[in-house]
C-alpha cells in the first residue's frame, strides 16, 4: 500500500491482497468510484461485516463507521428488526415481478410522512428516481430544459452528469466522456444558494424550462445547508414563472427529519426523489409528488417508466422495518443530541490543533471542511484543503474511525452511535487534526 509503514502494511495485508484481485476484474477494483480511496492516497479496506456503529475488515480491524453505506443505515448495521423482517421476507421468495402488499404498505408510510407526495412509484436507485422524475417533468410540461445547481449530484444519468459533486469532483471529472453534448445542452446550471441567478435565468428561459432540481441540503459537495429563505425563494420563483420544483431527497429523506428536509424547512416541492433510508440498506428508491403529475406515469398515463426489480419484496421489508424503527419516541432527538456532541467535539479538537476548519451539520449529516472561510456553494467547497483532509482521513482510519474517503462526502450518524462511540471518535480526531496540521 503506497504510503504505509511496514506495520500498517501488515495490518491491512488481506485487504491489499483482496484489492489486487478485484482490480484485475473490475474497473479500479470497485463497483463505485469513490470506494477506490484514490482521493486520499490509500488503498481501500475490504469489509467482512458490520454490527451497530462498527464495521470489521477482513484483517480483523474494527472501525467506527460514519459512511453507513453513504446514508441508508440510520439505525446502524444489522439492526435486529431489519434482519428479522428480511429473514421473514426472504423465506417467502426474493422477487416476483408481481405486486406485493409490502409495496402498498411502504407507499402508505411514504405518503403519510412526506408533505409533497400524494402518489409514489418505487424504483431501485437514486439515479433511476431522479432520471424518471425528470422525464415526468418534461412530459407533463412539454418543455425540454432542466436546471440544476453546480456541485449538486443527482445520479449518473446523462443529462444530470454536468458539474456534479461527490465522486465526480473527487476524481476531477465534473462531467464525463460518453455524454453527448446534445443531451447536456438542455441542462442549465446555477450556483447553489443564489436566488438572483435563478431569477435571471427564469426571466430569459422559463418558457423552455420543465423543472428545477435541487438537493434541499447539498450533500455531494460536503454538507452545505440552504441559506435562510433559499428554499422558499426557489418555491416562490418556480410558482412565479411556472417551473416545477423537484427536491432530490435521496440523501436527506427520512434522515434529517421523519418528514424529510421539506418538513424541516417547511417548503413543499412539486416532485420529490427518495432513496437510501427507505430501503433500509437494500437497493430501493422512489419518486413521487402531486397526484395530477404522478397520474401521468404509465400505466395511468403516457409517460413510461418500468423496472423488473422495482418494489422488490426484500427492499420493501427492510424499508418498512427501518421506518417503523424511526417512528419510536425520541429517535430523532437522540440523533440530534449525538450528532451535536460530535460536532462540538470536532470543533474543539480542530481548534486545539490549530487547523482551520468550517464544520457544517444538519441533523445526523455532518461535514468537516478544511477551510478558513465559510462554504456555502460548490466554488467555495473546491477551495478546501483536500491534502489536509487526506492526512486527517489516514490518521482516523489508522485510529479505527472510518470516514468517506473524500472531502466532498458527508459523515452520517446512526442511532447506534452512542456517547461512548462519539468519545472514542473524538479521541482519534485529536490525532487526526494533529496530522492535518503538519501538511
Amino acid at each position: 500500500m503506497s504510503s504505509h509503514t511496514a506495520t500498517q502494511t501488515y495490518r491491512y495485508a488481506q485487504s491489499a491482497a483482496a484489492f489486487d484481485k478485484a482490480r484485475a476484474l473490475m474497473p479500479g477494483g470497485v463497483s463505485s468510484p469513490v470506494r477506490a480511496f484514490k482521493a486520499v492516497g490509500r488503498d481501500p479496506i475490504t469489509v467482512r461485516c458490520g454490527k451497530g456503529a462498527i464495521v470489521t475488515d477482513i484483517d480483523g480491524n474494527e472501525y467506527i463507521d460514519y459512511i453507513l453505506s453513504y446514508g441508508p443505515l440510520i439505525v446502524g448495521h444489522a439492526h435486529e428488526a431489519v434482519l428479522a423482517a428480511l429473514s421473514k421476507a426472504a423465506g417467502r421468495g426474493a422477487s416476483f415481478g408481481m405486486p406485493t402488499e409490502a409495496e402498498t404498505q411502504l407507499a402508505q408510510m411514504v405518503v403519510d410522512a412526506v408533505p409533497s407526495i400524494e402518489v409514489v412509484r418505487f424504483v431501485n436507485s437514486g439515479t433511476e428516481a431522479v432520471m424518471s422524475a425528470i422525464r415526468l417533468a418534461r412530459g407533463a410540461t412539454g418543455r425540454a430544459k432542466i436546471v440544476k445547481c453546480t456541485g449538486c449530484y443527482h445520479g449518473h444519468s446523462d443529462s444530470l452528469l454536468v458539474q456534479a459533486g461527490s465522486g465526480a469532483t473527487t476524481l476531477g471529472v465534473p462531467s464525463s466522456p460518453g455524454v453527448p453534448e446534445a443531451i447536456t445542452s438542455n441542462t442549465l446550471l446555477i450556483p447553489y444558494n443564489d436566488l438572483q441567478a435563478v431569477r435571471s435565468l427564469f426571466k430569459e428561459q422559463a418558457d423552455q424550462i420543465a423543472v428545477l432540481a435541487v438537493e434541499p441540503i447539498a450533500g455531494n459537495m460536503g454538507v452545505v445547508p440552504p441559506a435562510d429563505g433559499y428554499l422558499q425563494g426557489l418555491r416562490d420563483l418556480c410558482d412565479e414563472f411556472g417551473v416545477l420544483l423537484l427536491f432530490d431527497e435521496v440523501m436527506t429523506g427520512f434522515r434529517v427529519a421523519y418528514g424529510c428536509a421539506q418538513s424541516l424547512y417547511g417548503v413543499t416541492p412539486d416532485l420529490t426523489c427518495l432513496g437510501k433510508v427507505i430501503g433500509g440498506g437494500l437497493p430501493c428508491a422512489a419518486y413521487g409528488g402531486r397526484e395530477d403529475l404522478m397520474r401521468q406515469v404509465a400505466p395511468d398515463g403516457p409517460i413510461y417508466q418500468a423496472g423488473t426489480l422495482s418494489g422488490n419484496p426484500l427492499a420493501m421489508a427492510a424499508g418498512l422495518a427501518t421506518l417503523e424503527a424511526l417512528q419510536a419516541d425520541g429517535v430523532y432527538e437522540q440523533l440530534e443530541s449525538t450528532s451535536a456532541e460530535l460536532e462540538t467535539g470536532l470543533r474543539s479538537a480542530a481548534s486545539d490543533a490549530g487547523v482551520p476548519t468550517y464544520i457544517t451539520r444538519v441533523g445526523s449529516m455532518l461535514c468537516v471542511f478544511f477551510s478558513d472561510s465559510p462554504v456555502t456553494n460548490y466554488e467555495q467547497a473546491l477551495a478546501c484543503r483536500t491534502d489536509r483532509f487526506a492526512a486527517f482521513f489516514g490518521a482516523m482510519l489508522d485510529g479505527g474511525v472510518m470516514l468517506a474517503p473524500a472531502q466532498y462526502e458527508a459523515w452520517f450518524v446512526s442511532t447506534a452511535h452512542d456517547d461512548s462511540v462519539i468519545q472514542k471518535t473524538l479521541d482519534v480526531a485529536a490525532k487526526g487534526f494533529a496530522a492535518a496540521a503538519i501538511v
